[in-house]
């Protein structure tokens, strides 16, 4: 087995002032492998990359390539070594055509034979099944294409070790499994691949072995085949994992009033949603599901008026009322969290506390400024009650986690005691810990009464904490799903059309 092993890592340790990042850390790969490296947001998982890269230099610790000590202590030392590197942000230039992008920095540019270089790169274009032409302008192309483009560069450049740090997370399925048909060509060639992610599904679907790290340290190495989802789980923890879906089933009802908090009939936007009913009862949690493009988020930016509202009647507690815009829907006691936490969400350079307090600002109204002291108060007791990991409340938003801007959003809505609260996404890009965090306090708001609205690209997800599903298909709601009828393989039946296979 040592034959086809291309990198070893052997207590690889690294030390920030005051922080610990690695600590004797053993890691393999082996030829033509696709390798998991997974821990949650602070594990080590980046530390350990960079090492290997060159972009930090070891402490201590050995590192081999094809059975040779290697000492990387640049990037281009790494490159040398035939170690490529492909970051979840493209770093290839979008203005140049796709043979410039995969050929840049190689020679003085005055000399390039562009006929030449056009021809090369269609070869390898071709050779790797990317749908993209040589001549064409990178800028043109998706973002799956232009993930592929930056991996050929990576090939061209003799790669044997490729690392790719979440190449999914702005994908949509259909472009997710061209990016697995090439990681898997590349993995049938002898490419050893190191993916690291957040989605554990596409970890099921791809990967052959896996490594956690926790607090800086090797938890284990395992095959894909003897670690089941809910143990890879608890390794990255440290602790056994509440199983969320029981504390769905477990959960009383707080729906049995039967009170509708949202109704809405024939309502439609701007942005093509079909007229759609919709209704959600006190304490009840429902989800839309569907295809990226199926309309699931462009409903809920309908009910909460995020788009024009070009239709329909609405009714808030039995009472009918009008929504136009978001300041109607937030006076009616509806939040919601976007998609697009980073364009939608987040106001970069302001700080934690003033992105937690805007929302309870705007119904306050502008004459009427919320004290300084109040602001304090609301922050630090939000802060301590979701766990935001922040060195202060004044620290900017832009320098938390993913996982942690989430948090600060989900409390801006929380401050303003919402009815029905809208969660787009709530848990995309962030780690696992952070994922069952936030679904508990989904069923904790039921729990308090409060209606809520789920929409994850996982299904598992939706799942655990949805007691109905709406699914959607080209923009208009083809099936709704409860009860015994909540399964993956219902959602995907229904999703294609065929509702009759469907458990009743």
């Amino acid at each position: 087995m040592e034959d086809n092993v291309i990198v070893t890592m052997r207590n690889i340790s690294k030390e920030f002032p005051g922080v610990k990042a690695l600590s004797n850390v053993d890691f393999t790969l082996r030829k033509g492998e696709i390798h998991a490296l997974m821990g949650e947001n602070g594990a080590g998982k980046s530390t350990l990359v960079k090492v290997l890269t060159g972009v930090h230099v070891k402490d201590s610790g050995v590192i081999t390539v094809d059975g040779n000590t290697v000492n990387i202590r640049s990037p281009q030392d790494a490159q040398n070594a035939g170690i490529s590197t492909v970051y979840q942000e493209i770093t290839l230039c979008p203005n140049l055509t796709v043979a410039e992008n995969i050929f840049i920095g190689r020679g003085k540019y005055c000399f390039v034979n562009h006929k030449e270089q056009e021809k090369k790169a269609d070869e390898i274009l071709e050779s790797l099944n990317i749908p993209a032409k040589a001549k064409q302008q990178l800028g043109t192309c998706s973002l799956a294409v232009q993930q592929m483009i930056a991996i050929a560069r990576a090939v061209d450049m003799q790669c044997k070790v490729l690392i790719l740090d979440e190449p999914t997370s702005s994908l949509d399925e259909r472009e997710v499994e061209l990016l697995f048909t090439l990681m898997r060509e590349l993995k049938s060639s002898g490419v050893g691949i190191i993916f690291i992610t957040h989605f554990l599904e596409q970890v099921y679907e791809v990967c052959d072995r896996i490594t956690v790290l926790r607090n800086g340290e090797l938890v284990g190495e395992y095959e894909i085949k003897d670690m089941p989802q809910v143990e890879l789980v608890s390794a990255m923890l440290g602790k056994n994992v509440e199983d969320i879906s029981k504390l769905k089933d477990e959960r009383k009802s707080s729906g049995a009033d039967g009170s509708f908090v949202y109704e809405a009939h024939d309502l439609s936007s701007t942005e093509g949603v079909r007229p759609f009913d919709f209704a959600l009862r006190k304490g009840e949690v429902n989800g839309f599901t569907g295809l990226l493009g199926s309309g699931r988020s462009e409903s809920v930016r309908a009910i909460f008026a995020a788009d024009r509202v070009t239709g329909g009647n609405v009714k808030v507690d039995g009472k009918e009322v009008k929504i136009k815009k978001p300041l109607d829907a937030m006076k009616n006691g509806i939040g919601y969290l976007p998609e697009d936490r980073k364009g939608d969400g987040i106001i970069p350079d302001l700080s934690v506390r003033e992105n937690m307090l805007l929302a309870m600002q705007v119904l306050s109204g502008f004459w009427k400024p919320i004290s300084r002291a109040e602001q304090e108060k609301f922050a630090d007791e939000f802060i301590k009650v979701l766990n935001i990991k922040t060195a202060s409340k004044e620290t900017p938003i832009k320098s938390l986690s993913g996982g942690n801007q989430q948090k600060v959003i989900l409390a801006r809505w929380l401050l303003t005691h919402p009815k029905y609260l809208i969660l787009d996404e709530p848990t995309r890009g962030i780690d696992v810990g952070t994922k069952v965090e936030i679904q508990k306090l989904v069923l904790k708001l039921a729990e308090d009464g409060v209606a809520v609205t789920f929409i994850s690209s996982e299904i598992q997800e939706m799942l655990n904490v949805c007691s109905k599903l709406i699914v959607m298909r080209d923009r208009k709601i083809v099936g709704e799903l409860t009860g015994n009828q909540l399964s993956q393989e219902n959602i995907m039946n229904t999703i294609a059309g065929d509702s009759s296979k469907n458990e009743r």
